[in-house]
């Protein structure tokens, strides 16, 4: 059944790299202990791709997620974006945490228009309607006005959607962001976040611990292992879009890809 929906080797002609993670590796030091978070990672992410990082806890996915954001310091490797090296945070990399984080003293629109100001030469009429045109796509225009507490968790996370796509970054890193919503609006959000990926041709990183998900919206999975995190396997998802999260196909990477999880889990000794 799987040969026919696609192989799972090499895909076709590759998009040029838009980021490139070279041999990154991150310890945590304390006066303690010394924690081995990430062991050589090599990554190379193409223009508009969608990449998805899964695996278990303590695998390094998030501080990956911060390394390529500039949040966080490699002790060893480096990351280029646009052939630059990343040495700090800057505008066109930026993140969408598991939490909205939205200013809860600000409206959707506010909340949108704060983020505009990372970007340089827009006069205030350009950002009104950059950030109307974004609420727009995230399917809120009507919501513009209404505070964040008036909003549902899908709701605020459509809002945090459109703040880190309206200044049109580079590379979108998306650390969770969808983990604690009710099944049904992340349905919802999976439809909107397919069909805004490829209409704006966004490069996505993705971290995610749901399996399913990261084959629903991704063009990659890659597999991270612990302790420390290394890059085991990556997976190309040969699906059409936009994709259904209920589907046998999707169902069957799903199952094929958590099975290659479970078996880099390592019981825990009593």
């Amino acid at each position: 059944m799987l040969d026919s929906i696609g192989s799972y080797g090499p895909p076709g002609p590759q998009p040029a790299p838009k980021l490139i993670v070279d041999g990154v590796s991150k310890w945590f030091r304390t006066p303690r202990a010394s924690v081995h978070a990430l062991d050589d990672i090599n990554l190379s992410v193409g223009d508009g791709e969608f990449i998805c990082l899964v695996g278990p806890s303590g695998c390094g996915k998030s501080t990956l997620l911060d390394i390529i954001a500039g949040l966080t310091r490699a002790d060893a490797g480096r990351v280029t974006a646009d052939g630059q090296l990343v040495e700090g945070p800057g505008r066109h990399r930026l993140v969408m945490f598991q939490e909205s984080a939205l200013f809860p003293w600000l409206t959707a629109f506010g909340n949108v228009m704060f983020g505009l100001k990372l970007v340089p030469d827009l006069s205030r009429a350009e950002r009104r309607e950059t950030a109307l045109r974004y609420l727009r796509m995230v399917g809120l225009e009507r919501f513009a006005h209404a505070n964040v507490h008036e909003l549902s968790g899908g709701m605020r996370q459509r809002v945090a959607f459109a703040r880190s796509l309206a200044p049109d970054p580079h590379v979108l890193l998306m650390d969770e962001p969808l983990s604690a919503l009710d099944a049904l609006t992340r349905e919802q959000l999976y439809a909107d976040i397919q069909r805004i990926q490829q209409d704006r041709r966004k490069t996505i990183i993705l971290v995610t611990h749901n399996v399913r998900e990261a084959v629903c919206l991704g063009d990659r999975v890659i597999l991270l292992s612990p302790t420390p995190g290394r890059i085991r396997e990556s997976f190309p998802i040969h699906l059409p879009r936009p994709r259904d999260v209920n589907s046998i196909q999707l169902a069957e990477y799903t199952e094929r890809i958590t099975a290659a999880l479970k078996g880099y889990i390592v019981p825990e000794t009593v």
